[in-house]
């Protein structure tokens, strides 16, 4: 299989993966309070943009076996506010549940929002984050986009370039990422992180790869 084949059949699996999600999101009634109790270090998940909690539910459902407490930020909704806004929701629900030494599960733009956690005042009770094909140095494709909401992931967007300054946090980090990624062709390698690059492609299917598992159990140690 050549390479532009491959990449063209990660890109059509890659939608129908995020088509079947977001179909699923739309009809499940799973409560988010079922994902609370467990023993072992607390989790918070930050989904993608126009993504709600429901779209990484079966990597929370992973999360929660190991014996994790999953916590859920309703007031993200489907994640359309910009990265500040969202930080700020994340660091008010960390204070207001007393949570301490927690671990950050983020795709996407949600990775933006929570290395920004990391950096602002909320950072002392983070203990790292996984941060799934987040495009920590913007997306080229960006500038294209028709909605202001999708053109601030463009590299030359302030908040990706005052984000990339702070790098003192970032070997707290570990970045996990396909080796193709539709939506982001500079991929999410950060500097100083530990970089994870998986043989696969997509940028939601994949959320679903083992080695994702297998990446956050660095933070577990």
């Amino acid at each position: 299989m050549t390479g532009v084949v491959r990449s063209g059949a990660w890109w059509a699996r890659d939608y129908l993966y995020a088509l079947a999600w977001q179909s699923r999101a739309l009809v499940n009634r799973t409560d988010p309070r079922s994902f609370l109790t467990g023993t072992r270090t607390p989790v918070v998940v930050l989904p993608g943009i126009y993504e709600t909690w429901k779209f990484m539910q079966p990597l929370i459902e992973r999360l929660h076996e190991r014996g994790h407490p999953v916590h859920v930020v309703k007031k993200l909704h489907r994640n359309h506010r910009p990265v500040e806004d969202v930080a700020e929701h994340v660091a008010a629900y960390l204070e207001d549940h007393g949570l301490r030494d927690v671990i950050l599960v983020a795709h996407s733009k949600g990775g933006l929002a929570g290395k920004l956690v990391m950096v602002s005042a909320g950072g002392e009770r983070v203990r790292g984050m996984l941060a799934i094909a987040t495009p920590f140095g913007g997306s080229r494709y960006a500038r294209m986009m028709p909605v202001a909401s999708l053109r601030a992931f463009s590299p030359r967007n302030p908040s990706i370039t005052e984000l990339s300054q702070h790098e003192s946090v970032n070997s707290r980090i570990v970045s996990v990422y396909a080796a193709f990624d539709p939506h982001i062709p500079e991929r999410s390698e950060l500097p100083g992180a530990r970089n994870v690059s998986l043989d696969t492609g997509g940028h939601f299917r994949v959320l679903a790869h083992p080695g994702v598992l297998a990446a956050f159990a660095a933070l577990e140690e």
